[in-house]
């Protein structure tokens, strides 16, 4: 089982987030840093607001920042809310759905892994804060990345 993009860059802004000193980013700041599209983060950050996982503010002194503490948010809610479906296999047009005890065991295999997830919170995937806040201190800022060449 591999997640989605989506559920990827949903996780790396909501770790981010735990993590930044202002506990607020943007677009540009997140997309610059991790080399991401800005289009694409941008449709991860209005569905993590819709969900409730993030307050976001337009315009001029705009971003977004976590809705709820980093202890009250599983990485599980973060997965079941970023990932459309979560079925591992299509047995819908199978010719053996009817007697094979398959879709059965992944379903079991899906709610155990969603199971472990969601024992843990997004803190729990920040805890090395000040190991995090390094990493992304060290990224580049969207002021160096678009200052132009002298």
């Amino acid at each position: 089982m591999q997640l989605t993009r989506h559920t990827d860059y949903a996780l790396r802004v909501l770790i981010h987030l735990t993590v930044a000193p202002s506990g607020r980013a943007t677009i540009p700041e997140i997309a610059d840093a991790y080399s991401l599209s800005r289009n694409h983060l941008m449709k991860v950050v209005h569905h993590l607001g819709q969900g409730g996982l993030l307050d976001t503010q337009r315009g001029r002194g705009g971003g977004f920042t976590l809705a709820r503490p980093p202890e009250a948010i599983s990485i599980g809610e973060v997965v079941r809310h970023s990932e459309p479906d979560m079925n591992m296999a299509d047995c819908g047009s199978c010719a053996l759905r009817t007697a094979c005890g398959l879709s059965a065991i992944l379903k079991a295999a899906t709610a155990a892994f969603l199971a472990v997830l969601d024992r843990h919170s997004l803190a729990d995937a920040a805890r090395d804060k000040a190991g995090l806040a390094a990493i992304i201190a060290a990224l580049p800022s969207p002021a160096a990345v678009s200052a132009p060449c002298a």
